[in-house]
């Protein structure tokens, strides 16, 4: 599934292109918890990893956390693919977020306003995604994609760092 890029500028077109690969783990929820990301450049190959964690967190602020981190890394604008498998993520970022930041990052839970959950993340991935050109895939998790069945590993490893 694709989300919606970003609207993009005719100089966009010209941006570098990257694939960012995410995934986040926890042990429990809350938990220990683990973030990874993939980063590579398709024209010439090369990519980058990085990972981290946290003593005590959830998964979703992991998954977050891992686009947080690989968006970060970028040195400049980019047209950026971001494949993951977290809905919420995706979701979140193409679909959510514009009514969020509308409604002062609160939602609507049946009659009343309810803080959106995680809102320190989402604005921080709020501001990164305002830099690039971002669009998002949604892949099936632990279903054989190498680079996030890689990602898994590394979120996993630095979780463990933690347990």
């Amino acid at each position: 599934m694709d989300a919606e890029p970003s609207a993009a500028t005719s100089s966009d077109a010209r941006l570098p292109a990257v694939q960012l690969f995410t995934d986040g783990a926890c042990s429990g929820n809350p938990g220990p918890g683990g973030w990874a990301y993939i980063l590579r450049h398709p024209q010439t190959g090369t990519q980058r990893e990085g990972s981290g964690g946290l003593a005590e967190t959830t998964n979703n602020q992991m998954e977050l956390q891992a686009v947080i981190e690989g968006l970060a890394a970028l040195k400049r604008r980019s047209q950026v693919e971001i494949i993951t498998d977290s809905t919420y993520v995706a979701k979140g970022s193409s679909e959510w977020m514009p009514n969020w930041k509308k409604n002062g990052w609160r939602r609507r839970e049946k009659s009343s306003w309810k803080p959106v959950m995680n809102v320190e993340f989402w604005k921080r991935l709020d501001e990164l995604l305002q830099q690039h050109d971002c669009r998002f895939t949604i892949v099936k998790g632990h279903a054989g994609h190498a680079e996030n069945e890689r990602c898994d590993v590394l979120a996993v490893a630095a979780a463990k760092q933690f347990a």
